[in-house]
């Protein structure tokens, strides 16, 4: 091999260690850009949350907790005002979740194959349907079931007067997680797509599932009866079923 030779291909490594280690530098700028611009819509969220303060705390938060006949009470002289920064914060969060939601996959999406790339928008909007139908669910149904439970648990002699701070975890908690859970049927679809999980496999163990199904159930759902554990129990079976429908439409396809 000539001398020129050896140097063409000198060059041509060190062009190709240059190119690598800029498309390195230009996804960890990609992701800098899109972690800011998910930031700047979080406080977005925060700050128009920050308007409706007293309208997300008294007229949505609060109210389940009176109708279920519980006192709230303040115990710190600066708890007020931490209730209200929590409140604030965890609402232009949710309120923010599209288009964080969207930041991740627009930076996600160079990776993906042409083919793919047109369920961007479809994941993000689905994604954030059911983690808003999560919440509503866990609002509407969930909450009061559980609070109605515990107001009317033990005796009468004692009065259901509640800290506020713990109010709001207890509700805040359960609504985080009931959108949470609420994302089965876009976790099947991830699974489904790296060919995990298959329509005839979730077909073949749903009666596993429902069993599953039935004892989550009982053990999140306050009370004894059959009525709070339908409750519960009902809207996952649903999102099973979803899941499923999901793969079948979605999921990697068998290789004959």
């Amino acid at each position: 091999m000539s001398e020129v030779d050896v140097k063409n291909v000198n060059l041509r490594g060190d062009s190709e260690i240059s190119e690598k280690e800029m498309t390195f530098w230009e996804h960890l700028e990609e992701l800098r850009a899109r972690i800011i611009k998910s930031l700047l819509g979080i406080v977005v969220g925060v700050i128009v949350c920050a308007f409706f303060s007293d309208v997300i705390v008294n007229g949505i938060l609060i109210v389940p907790a009176k109708r279920a006949g519980f006192e709230l009470q303040n115990l710190k002289p600066y708890g007020q005002f931490m209730l209200y920064m929590q409140v604030v914060v965890i609402s232009g969060f949710v309120l923010s979740l599209p288009f964080t939601l969207y930041q991740f996959w627009k930076f996600v999406e160079p990776g993906l194959l042409p083919r793919e790339k047109k369920y961007v928008l479809w994941i993000v909007a689905f994604s954030s349907l059911c983690f808003f139908a999560g919440i509503v669910f866990a609002y509407f149904i969930l909450l009061p079931v559980s609070l109605k439970f515990f107001a009317g648990f033990g005796s009468k002699e004692i009065q259901n007067i509640i800290a506020i701070n713990e109010y709001m975890s207890f509700v805040i908690g359960l609504i985080l997680a009931s959108g949470i859970v609420f994302e089965l049927p876009m976790l099947s679809f991830f699974l489904g797509r790296i060919g995990i999980l298959t329509p005839a496999f979730m077909r073949h163990y749903r009666k596993h599932a429902i069993v599953v199904i039935l004892i989550i159930a009982a053990v999140l759902t306050p009370g004894p009866d059959i009525a709070s554990q339908a409750t519960l129990a009902i809207p996952l079976y649903l999102l099973y079923e979803l899941s499923i429908f999901v793969v079948q439409l979605t999921g990697k396809k068998p290789k004959f």
